[in-house]
């Protein structure tokens, strides 16, 4: 199996993408394929000895795509741009996965315009795994299509579903529709048209669920359109920024709550574990023909390092196919 990585993505590459990939190469029994610069690349992995040098390869790209480009028009004219290489290497079979940290757009349109879609999916949508009371669960879409029609999030709903059964190894995974009420008859006219079209489909439907409900973890799957996907995702992240720096500041706060610190630290860590990003890798792309994924701009080494494992995870469990079977019942 090989993991195309894309090193000259997010705020801290090429350093934690390669990296990561050095770790990847010696723990996940996988093939990593870096794809950038290749002179910065080879500088960077110059830090680094004792990895198994057969399973890590540089692509060379000479260009990228920064965050102030428009997405569509620049993978389309710059051709040797690291994020363009990439999709190009995983639509020919020149590896089995994708992962970028770079732009969301760039990506987006890789997958879509590169990699394509899975036969009788409309759109592709960005399912974001977040931590929630009741364990990791999946919010889509999380940003990359902020307007749908009820078809669109049924097949968001189908493509939730299939991947938290795979990659996530739960049995029967609920799938709720966002809405601002529990009731059938809430919600816009979208979410109404959908909540009709959910209950036919090949899933267990939980029915509507409300935002209070993202965090509960009350479905294992969340569906919404990519803007409403999106305000929860920078407030779920905002809000864990928030709770972490008001415990650091209540246990520091004077020599009786910092000793009372040292008793707790234990627990502290694992509620900051439960609540890091980066515990979850990236966001799959569902709906394209290959494996893609999104990497958190901000992603250190440690965080790239479970996106790739999570690609590996993607490919071993056959999501593409588990996806299209899926489709296949619904039009039966």
């Amino acid at each position: 199996m090989k993991i195309l990585v894309d090193a000259m993505g997010g705020d801290h590459a090429p350093q934690a993408p390669v990296e990561a990939a050095v770790r990847a190469a010696g723990e996940l029994d996988i093939e990593i394929a870096l794809i950038g610069d290749e002179k910065v690349i080879r500088s960077e992995l110059k830090k680094y000895s004792g990895y198994p040098t057969d399973k890590l390869t540089i692509v060379h790209a000479p260009e990228m795509i920064s965050n102030h480009e428009e997405p569509a028009k620049a993978v389309r004219q710059k051709k040797g741009a690291s994020v363009v290489v990439a999709a190009n290497m995983l639509k020919k079979g020149e590896g089995d996965a994708m992962l970028s940290m770079g732009n969301t757009g760039a990506l987006l349109a890789s997958g879509l315009l590169i990699v394509g879609r899975i036969k009788g999916i409309l759109r592709p949508a960005l399912g974001t795994i977040l931590p929630t009371a009741k364990g990791p669960k999946l919010l889509i879409d999380a940003g990359a299509n902020t307007n749908c029609k009820p078809e669109n999030l049924v097949q968001f709903g189908i493509m939730g579903h299939v991947y938290m059964k795979n990659v996530l190894e739960i049995d029967k995974p609920q799938v709720g529709l966002m809405s601002i009420g529990e009731e059938e008859g809430k919600g816009d006219d979208l979410t109404k048209k959908t909540y009709s079209l959910m209950k036919a489909a090949p899933f267990e439907f939980y029915g509507n669920i409300e935002g209070r409900d993202v965090m509960e973890g009350t479905t294992d799957v969340m569906v919404c359109d990519g803007f409403v996907g999106n305000v929860v995702l920078k407030t779920v992240e905002g809000m864990g920024h928030v709770i972490g720096g008001m415990v650091k500041e209540l246990f520091t706060k004077n020599i009786k709550t910092k000793i009372g610190a040292l008793f707790v630290m234990d627990g502290v860590k694992d509620f900051k574990k439960k609540l890091d990003y980066r515990e979850y890798g990236g966001a799959p792309l569902l709906g394209c023909k290959k494996p893609v994924i999104k990497g958190h701009g901000s992603s250190d080494a440690f965080a790239v390092f479970n996106a790739i494992r999570q690609a590996k995870q993607f490919v071993a469990t056959n999501v593409i196919d588990g996806i299209a079977e899926c489709l296949d019942n619904m039009e039966e």
